[in-house]
C-alpha cells in the first residue's frame, strides 16, 4: 500500500493540493469540511496514509483507527456536539465515491434510521 495515490483527491486535499476546510490534523488523520454536507456539522476524517477503504484495513492498524476515531471525537467536542452519526462507505455498492478511506461526521440536526 503506497502512502500516497497520486491521482486520489484526498491525498491532494491532505498534501494541500487541492484547498479544503481543515478542522484538525495531526502526524496520521485530516479532518476537513465536506464540499456537500448534509448536516449543519459534515465533516470528513481521513487518514494521511492512502488506503482505500475499510476493506484494506489490517490487524496492524489499530492505532491508525484510534488516531482517526480520536480525531472526530476531539471535532465533535470543539463544536458541541451531543450527538453524532459516523459513517463510512465500502465500496461502489455502497456509495463509496472516493477511494480513500474516510469517516463521514454529521451532526447538529436530528439523525433517522436507516440512514439510507
Amino acid at each position: 500500500m503506497a502512502d500516497r495515490d497520486p491521482d486520489c483527491l484526498f491525498c491532494k486535499i491532505v498534501a494541500g493540493e487541492i484547498p479544503s476546510e481543515i478542522v484538525f490534523s495531526n502526524d496520521h488523520v485530516v479532518v476537513f469540511r465536506d464540499a456537500n454536507p448534509k448536516a449543519p456539522t459534515h465533516v470528513l476524517a481521513v487518514p494521511r496514509r492512502h488506503v482505500a477503504s475499510a476493506a484494506d484495513l489490517t490487524d496492524a492498524d489499530g492505532d491508525l483507527l484510534a488516531a482517526l476515531f480520536g480525531a472526530m471525537r476531539r471535532v465533535a467536542a470543539d463544536v458541541g456536539l451531543r450527538g453524532y452519526r459516523i459513517a463510512t462507505n465500502v465500496g461502489a455498492e455502497a456509495g463509496q465515491s472516493v477511494f480513500h478511506l474516510h469517516f463521514h461526521l454529521l451532526g447538529g440536526r436530528p439523525m433517522s434510521w436507516p440512514p439510507g
